[in-house]
């Protein structure tokens, strides 16, 4: 078989790992495009797993990318939040089918802590499950240095809230109530669906009005929707779907102008995850069906 068929082959699966250690389209792009250089330059007759060259190949480029990218985000204005794939009014079923080998958005945001080693262990092992062996040949770390990176990374990722294996129906439930009370601005009902030490992060990236700063606490973040609900602004607001999970889709004059993800336990929300940045919007607005 040809490189350019076999390359092809595992495409979708490498622009997934890049993207999820990344967290933009196009420096997965990029990094994808540089594996495939990469492969035709390779001796072909040498390879004996063309999955574990490749996924090798972007896993490193990917990590160097990161590690460059990190340093240039310190310079963005106000907190960065990665860019989703897809946006949906309606769930794709085939997406759906999909979301064993995926990350949520809100995840992805999340990840967002942890180094990049930590990321792409806990990557390879939670959402790829690849065993140690495999990691740490990937990272070049022993074993043993591979699972406390996984260890630190879930440590990391729970102290800050995230949460797993939430009941998808149940996640669905809270979102929508949340909905319907920031749209109305009713404070008492926002405070009560969110945890005491909830945390809300908006990316405007320096285009749109938005904090600077995460907003922490229930009661802070409650009086903010009330706020912006008094300001009378026509907005939609419907659930829609973000990297095939349900997320809060507004918009303004027919245009898409901003997605919210939640995390939570079931119960209550503990972060609150908005983008707003129309550049990282542009790309999946056309998706939403309104441009």
């Amino acid at each position: 078989m040809r490189p350019a068929i076999r390359f092809e082959t595992h495409r979708s699966r490498l622009l997934a790992l890049a993207h999820r250690l990344l967290g933009s389209r196009a420096e997965a792009d990029d990094v994808v495009q540089e594996a495939w250089l990469r492969w035709q330059g390779a001796a072909q007759e040498e390879i004996r797993d063309d999955e574990a060259w490749l996924v090798t190949a972007t896993t490193r480029l990917a990590l160097d990318r990161l590690r460059a990218v990190r340093n240039a985000r310190t310079d963005y204005v106000g907190p960065w939040l990665p860019e989703p794939l897809q946006v949906a009014l309606a769930p794709d079923p085939a997406e759906r089918a999909e979301q064993a080998e995926s990350v949520s958005w809100a995840l992805m945001a999340l990840l967002e802590r942890l180094g990049p080693d930590e990321r792409a262990a806990f990557l390879l092992r939670e959402v790829f499950d690849y065993d140690y062996e495999a990691i740490a040949a990937l990272l070049g770390h022993s074993q043993a240095n591979c699972r406390q990176l996984v260890h630190r990374a879930r440590a990391r990722l729970q102290a800050g809230h995230a949460r797993f294996e939430v009941p998808a129906e149940r996640h669905r439930r809270l979102l929508e109530k949340f909905m319907a009370a920031s749209q109305s601005g009713d404070q008492a009902a926002i405070a009560a669906l969110l945890r005491a030490d909830a945390r809300l992060v908006s990316d405007g990236g320096g285009k749109v009005t938005a904090a600077l700063r995460p907003l922490l606490g229930a009661e802070r973040i409650a009086r903010l929707y009330w706020a912006i609900a008094r300001r009378g602004a026509q907005v939609e607001a419907r659930v829609g779907w973000v990297d095939g999970e349900p997320a809060i889709l507004r918009f303004v004059d027919g245009r898409l102008h901003s997605l919210t993800m939640l995390v939570s336990d079931g119960e209550r929300i503990s972060d609150i995850l908005t983008l707003m940045n129309p550049d990282k919007l542009a790309a999946v607005a056309v998706q939403a069906g309104r441009p």
